[in-house]
């Protein structure tokens, strides 16, 4: 990563930030001060996580000597069974403690799947604004409006999710994707969706070509350039009815 000059030499600055160029190509506004603001949040958690793992320590001491804990909770479990100097039955004490769960289970089960289907319902409908409001899908898609939108969400879906109220994203690793602009952050939602296609494979079938120049772009060219392409691969991806709308509107496939 090094910084970007103009043609005397200069920093390029943009919106007061100086730009640096990643090896990749990709230009980024560094922001310096979120990143030391960062750096130290991040200093103060590890700071954290240390006390927290030398009061664990601290409150082990209390159990040494136990060199069998199986033994020792298994007598712990036999001394709260004792009802007037008497043992009772611990597979009894057992089964109702297993009844009395089940029957709270029962209960407030249909609750809990009510609960689950609205969070879903909650996360399909973030995750799939988060979509529909991309500038970068309406501005960079070869497949224009909802079109877009429906082939962006159908490829990279499965890779956002909801945490904490808030949109992740995630690359084919399972990793959490970061910002390029704002070190040791999340990625936006939008800086998600455009670390994703980045990566793909086949980004050029569905994004416009790289002579094009704003929402115009594409019309022109002997060879019909304003129609959509899509490779067969991607094609076969989609569902029907994305397949359908593609075809009507002109698209073509790429082998």
């Amino acid at each position: 990563m090094k910084l970007k000059l103009d043609d005397q030499g200069h920093v390029v600055v943009q919106d007061g930030k100086p730009v640096y160029v990643h090896d990749d190509g990709k230009e980024v506004a560094f922001d310096a001060p979120g990143t030391v603001s960062t750096i130290s949040r991040l200093n103060g958690e590890a700071k954290s996580h240390r006390e927290r793992a030398e009061a664990a320590e601290q409150a082990l001491k209390g159990f040494e000597g136990i060199t069998d804990p199986a033994a020792a909770l298994k007598a712990l479990s036999t001394v709260k069974n004792l009802d007037d100097k008497r043992l009772v039955d611990a597979g009894e004490v057992e089964k109702v403690k297993a009844e009395a769960i089940k029957a709270i289970e029962d209960r407030y089960a249909p609750m809990v799947k009510e609960n689950e289907t609205l969070k879903g319902q909650l996360n399909s409908h973030l995750i799939g604004g988060a979509f529909a409001s991309s500038k970068f899908i309406a501005e960079k898609f070869a497949a224009e409006g909802p079109a877009g939108v429906e082939i962006a969400r159908a490829l990279f879906g499965n890779s956002l999710k909801v945490e904490d109220g808030k949109v992740v994203g995630y690359d084919a690793q399972g990793n959490k994707l970061y910002s390029r602009a704002r070190p040791g952050e999340l990625a936006s939602a939008e800086e998600a969706i455009e670390l994703l296609v980045d990566s793909y494979a086949h980004k050029n079938s569905i994004l416009k070509g790289s002579g094009a120049n704003g929402g115009g772009a594409g019309h022109g060219g002997g060879n019909g350039g304003g129609k959509k392409t899509m490779s067969r691969e991607q094609f076969n991806q989609v569902d029907p009815a994305m397949r359908a709308q593609f075809l009507r509107e002109g698209g073509t496939l790429t082998e």
